[in-house]
Order: structure tokens, then sequence, then C-alpha cells
């Protein structure tokens, strides 16, 4: 894919950027894998606020993707790559031998004609999937399951990818895009290759409106904000937060602090933990 930019007519394209689209070979999805969705806007079922700064955005068809790839041995040919609003990747549309059609997620270097399949005994190739035992080490793999059998988890996003580093016994040692490495069961299935739209990250929206078409509200710093509202409120001017550490509307520690449960069943899976990410500096913001 590529990025394109606009001559800057107003502020909004002055600075946004978007796709080419130039991948996208088919504009209407497949009806018979779509479905509606139910937006729940960060509300619960009593139409209370649980989660601030959703709601709102441009009408969406759910594409039903197939992260199984349960579908052994039976060929499948790629007939079109389409745009797909639920996730920042593009979609895949196959046409299987028997007749049957899914969507999985495009690849790097998939085209349409292209011919994929999945099971123990598939070759190597990009799209293909297969248990994890029976991939060589050192090769690039997406669509990645945490259980046998559940489908895929995690490495879905745009541009994502892990590596196979080594096999010991029943577990297979992957080093995933936030740089952890952790086992996973032989028996688990992945794909080949790297999730495509691997430009997505580079994208910029330009103006606050292109975020309300994805469904996120405005966020307001809590230093702005008045003491009954944020711990970080109140104070002449620009004023620290005037505690220890940063913490959320509700008191706890934010930005940084560690969530993950102390006695998570999965940790004793996990080799090395993933590196460090500083979200206070981007752009100086707070909760």
């Amino acid at each position: 894919m590529g990025i394109r930019s606009y001559r800057p007519y107003t502020p909004g394209t002055r600075q946004g950027t978007v796709s080419d689209f130039a991948e996208i070979t088919r504009t209407e999805p497949e009806k018979s894998l779509t479905k509606s969705k139910h937006r729940k806007k960060g509300r619960n079922n009593r139409g209370v606020i649980t989660c601030r700064h959703r709601g709102g955005g441009h009408k969406r068809l759910y594409r039903v993707i197939d992260f199984r790839r349960d579908k052994h041995n039976i060929p499948a040919k790629v007939a079109a790559i389409e745009y797909d609003p639920n996730r920042n990747a593009r979609i895949a549309l196959l046409y299987y031998q028997d007749g049957e059609k899914r969507y999985i997620l495009h690849p790097v270097g998939l085209e349409v004609g292209s011919s994929i399949i999945s099971g123990p005994d598939s070759p190597i190739e990009i799209g293909n999937a297969l248990p994890l035992k029976d991939i060589p080490l050192g090769t690039n793999v997406h669509n990645v399951e945490l259980i046998p059998g559940r489908g895929a988890q995690i490495v879905r996003a745009a541009g994502a990818t892990a590596q196979v580093q080594a096999k010991e016994g029943d577990y297979v040692t992957l080093k995933l895009p936030s740089s952890e490495v952790r086992m996973l069961r032989k028996e688990c299935y992945a794909t080949i290759g790297q999730v495509g739209n691997v430009e997505a990250r580079n994208l910029s929206l330009g103006k606050a409106g292109r975020n309300r078409h994805r469904g996120r509200r405005p966020q307001v710093r809590g230093s702005v904000m008045n003491p009954v509202d944020h711990p970080h409120g109140g104070g002449e001017g620009r004023a620290p937060i005037g505690r220890s550490g940063p913490v959320t509307p509700w008191g706890k520690p934010a930005l940084g602090a560690k969530t993950r449960k102390a006695k998570k069943q999965s940790s004793s899976l996990i080799v090395r933990r993933r590196r460090k990410s500083s979200k206070r500096g981007r752009g100086g913001r707070d909760s």
C-alpha cells in the first residue's frame, strides 16, 4: 500500500494522510459473510457509561473472519482483497474448491488468483496455515492461536508478525511483535507471512472529525479539570498534578502501572517480558 497526502486547502487536509487503497480489488463485501454489529458506545445494559470516550461513528457491517483456519487439505483461491472497517488490516476473500467462501486476514504478498491451503502437510508458503510444530525455525507467522482449536487471538493487527524461535517438547517459542518471547502449545495454528497494510501505523488523521468517524469521542486532560472532576485538577495556571504519580479519575495508578495478575497461570510460559512502553512521552497527555 501507499500513503496519499493532500494539498493544504484546510487545516485538516494539511496534516492528514490516507491510504491509497491500491491493493483493494473489490468494494462491496460478500453478503453471506456479513452480519449486523451492535455498537455498545461504552454503555452497559442500563445505558450507563462504563467506558468513556466512545460513541458515534459510521455504521458498519461486520465481516466474519476465519480465524480458526480449520478447513484442512481443501485448496482455496484468493478471489478478492477488500477493505474492512472493523480492523486496520485488509481481508482476502477465499473461494474453496467445495464451493464455500471465507474471509481471512490479508498477508503481505498474497495476490488475487493465488492458491492457499491449511493443514499439517501444507507447504511453507504465504497464506498457508499450519500447526506451529510443522513450521521451520525463523519463519515469520501471524494469526496465531493461544489455545489449540480456539482460533487466532494474537498477531492480527496490520503489519504484525511473530517469529518462530525454538521448539522443545510440547511447546514452541515465539517472539511476538511486542518483543515478548513466550511459549505456545505445538498444536496451535499459525499462518505464514506478515499481516498486510504495513503502512497503517504511519497514517495521520489530521483532524478530530476522523476520530469521530471511528467512534471515538474527545478526551479531556485531567489537569485542565476542576478538583471535583479529577485528582489532577485544580490549581492556578498549569499546575503539576501534585501527586507521586499520575492516576486515573478514580485514583488508581495510571500510565505505566502494571495491571497483569501476579499469579496468572500463563505467566510461566513467558520467557522474556515485553519491553516497557512510555505513554507519558506522547504529547504530554495525562488521564
